[in-house]
């Protein structure tokens, strides 16, 4: 009987052990998928949770996007056009697609918009591109609009417009963006200069005549706050004219 007593206790703490072994394994493995995915340690096992090597990996990564840039071009005649932008960053999606070797678009553009790009030889509205940038811009939010996110539409409709945007191109801005800030209760709303330009800078031959370049940073808020009231200045196109328009995300 006590022989039975002893190995029935000497079974029940080894299973202790492997239950302790087991649950320190089971914490471990985790931990240390998790500091991986995090990128601070490693991927010695090359396993799938880990981003790709080379994907960008700071932890400001998802709120430091460029979004949806798009260039439209208006000649005054049917012309060939090189567009080149120098980015400071990742371009991560681009339609139609940017040529590495020129780091840009060689197009032939029309002045109804219409786009023909040589690499393909298909019609395209405009170019697209989107990135991220190496570096994490610190947007300059001391002066903007407090909207409220059910006011968003109508105050796009009426600002796009006032600097310079066709309906078309103010229209295309906003159903892409509206859905994504109408929930909002405020959107601290900033319209960026040399801030943005500077990290993305376009290079166009023949030089356009006039170029407008817009870019909506915008701020998901809680409850309204008070902010310099920022001048918009109308646009006037002349010639050869080249609108951008595009917008990121600033937490």
């Amino acid at each position: 009987m006590e022989t039975n007593q002893s190995n029935y206790i000497q079974k029940k703490k080894n299973w202790k052990k492997i239950a302790i072994i087991f649950f320190t394994v089971v914490v471990s493995v985790f931990s240390w998928a998790g500091l991986t995915k995090a990128g601070y340690i490693q991927n010695f096992l090359d396993i799938e949770i880990l981003r790709p090597a080379d994907e960008f990996v700071p932890s400001f990564n998802d709120n430091m996007m460029d979004k949806k840039p798009v260039i439209y071009l208006y000649p005054q005649q049917k012309q060939d056009i090189q567009v080149q932008l120098d980015y400071n960053g990742k371009i991560i999606a681009d339609y139609p697609n940017y040529d590495e070797q020129i780091k840009g678009w060689n197009v032939t553009a029309y002045p109804d918009g219409k786009i023909i790009n040589k690499l393909d030889n298909q019609e395209y509205s405009y170019l697209f591109w989107e990135g991220k940038p190496t570096e994490k811009i610190d947007w300059d939010l001391s002066k903007g609009f407090i909207v409220k996110g059910e006011d968003t539409k109508e105050f796009l409709q009426k600002t796009l417009s006032k600097i310079g945007l066709t309906p078309k191109e103010y229209n295309e801005f906003i159903v892409y963006w509206f859905p994504l800030m109408q929930n909002n209760k405020y959107n601290l709303i900033h319209f960026a200069g040399e801030q943005y330009t500077n990290n993305a800078q376009l290079t166009i031959n023949p030089k356009p005549n006039s170029i407008l370049r817009v870019f909506m940073v915008y701020k998901p808020l809680e409850k309204q706050i008070e902010i310099e009231e920022q001048k918009i200045k109308p646009f006037e196109r002349k010639g050869f004219t080249v609108i951008e328009w595009g917008w990121t995300k600033s937490k």
